[in-house]
């Protein structure tokens, strides 16, 4: 109130007035080392001192100034973001957000290029220029224009888009092509061959590579996939994509803004070709055998509309379904992943009914679950067609192999298994006859 004493070299009464606490003590040191000096006082003493207190005033006003702005243009770039995920955001919102995204502008030229990019889609003329009086506003406009498909030097530029832009919109017909989408690839299995870990693409989303916070009002429909992959041996050399509302880039490389596609608000478009040209590039010299998609929803869409631009391969599979199923998915196609020097059978391994004793089948080997073992833990045991333990087998490295293992963890049964089935499928056997007996035999 006005009959309240105003003590400007207290902090409180500047806090009590909205400043901020570090502001108000700024102020309240310059008022006290610069108070007003009494009336009597010259009139050039007087101003004197007022301009002493502004100039120790002037740091504090201009950090005033510059939080206020930001505050501002935060604001603005929340209400627009907020529009268009109500759906009641127009074009030239999500200009303004993909100025702010592509080329880093701030609040005031990204509306600026908002408005030359839709004065370039709706066939109006640009705006007039002074020639040599380009400010950041003009430049932002002229960008926003040129990438609406306008041309200032061209003189019926402005009569061919304002021609295209009142010709009907007809949607091209759907073409049939032989190159799958993404969305209609099947999901992973152990029955495709093995891969080396160079020769695999992995996509990921953005949700999948943990870039989107976790939520904790709903279940998550998505599996975070990415401390799998790093727990896995190998995957050194495994090249990865990750998809973000930023496009397309490599993992370890994502920018800064490498935001999902819900807080992008309509940066990416699957009609983008810029979008196409940065997945091409990362992909240019390279070549596959195995392809996984470990992306959903809008993330799948975006590469549906880039199919073109994947490789076609031997193997191309994408996860799907459950949060459960999708680490399922993964994990398998983890598995077929080959390290330098290594190898293993290939194929579908048949698994026998767990009640009667799990059993494992590929190709001639059978593994078996052979109870517990009395010293601790439980008997895995591989055996041949004829019903006898797979001995005499060696890796490519000259290691044998032991038709008997045991582990500790019975929940890690079948994964067991099915590693111990590829290592045989992979070895090689040796004579049938002990070395000793061919000995015996060369001597007689």
């Amino acid at each position: 109130m006005i009959s309240e004493p105003f003590d400007p070299a207290d902090a409180g009464t500047w806090i009590a007035r909205g400043r901020r606490p570090e502001h108000a003590a700024v102020i309240a040191e310059a008022w006290r080392h610069f108070p007003d000096l009494p009336a009597a006082a010259a009139p050039e003493d007087r101003l004197a001192r007022m301009r002493q207190r502004a100039l120790a005033l002037r740091p504090v006003m201009e950090s005033m100034s510059r939080a206020a702005e930001e505050e501002r243009q935060a604001r603005n770039f929340a209400f627009t973001e907020a529009r268009i995920a109500k759906g009641e955001g127009d074009d030239r919102d999500r200009a303004i957000l993909s100025a702010r995204s592509l080329h880093g502008y701030d609040w005031d030229r990204a509306v600026q290029y908002a408005y030359g990019w839709y004065a370039a889609i709706a066939g109006w003329e640009p705006r007039v220029r002074r020639p040599g009086c380009s400010t950041a506003a003009t430049i932002a406009y002229d960008q926003g224009f040129a990438e609406g498909g306008g041309n200032r030097d061209d003189l019926f530029d402005t009569a061919r888009r304002a021609f295209e832009a009142a010709a009907p919109q007809i949607e091209p017909p759907l073409l049939a092509t032989g190159r799958p989408r993404p969305s209609e690839w099947p999901k992973p299995t152990d029955e495709p061959l093995p891969a080396r870990w160079s020769r695999r693409l992995l996509l990921l989303g953005a949700p999948e590579a943990g870039l989107v916070p976790p939520s904790g009002d709903a279940k998550p429909d998505v599996a975070v996939l990415l401390p799998t992959l790093q727990a896995c041996q190998g995957y050194g050399e495994l090249f990865v994509i990750i998809i973000s509302g930023a496009g397309f880039h490599a993992f370890g490389n994502q920018p800064p803004d490498a935001r999902p596609l819900e807080a992008a608000s309509g940066v990416v478009s699957g009609s983008d070709p810029r979008l196409d040209r940065q997945l091409r590039a990362l992909l240019a010299g390279r070549d596959f055998d195995d392809v996984l998609i470990a992306a959903q929803e809008g993330y799948l869409a975006l590469l549906d509309a880039h199919a073109s631009a994947l490789p076609l391969c031997r193997t191309m599979e994408r996860t799907r379904n459950t949060v459960l199923q999708q680490r399922a998915h993964f994990r398998i196609w983890l598995d077929r992943g080959l390290s330098a020097g290594e190898s293993v059978g290939a194929g579908h391994i048949r698994w026998g009914k767990a009640a009667k004793g799990l059993t494992g089948k590929l190709g001639e080997f059978t593994a078996r679950y052979a109870g517990k073992s009395p010293a601790g833990g439980h008997r895995i045991v591989v055996e041949t067609e004829d019903g006898e333990p797979a001995h005499r087998y060696v890796t490519p490295q000259g290691e044998p192999l032991s038709p008997e293992t045991v582990i500790g963890n019975r929940s890690h049964l079948r994964k067991e298994m099915a590693a111990r089935l590829r290592a045989f499928g992979g070895a090689t056997r040796l004579s049938a006859a002990p070395i000793s007996d061919l000995l015996d035999a060369l001597a007689a």
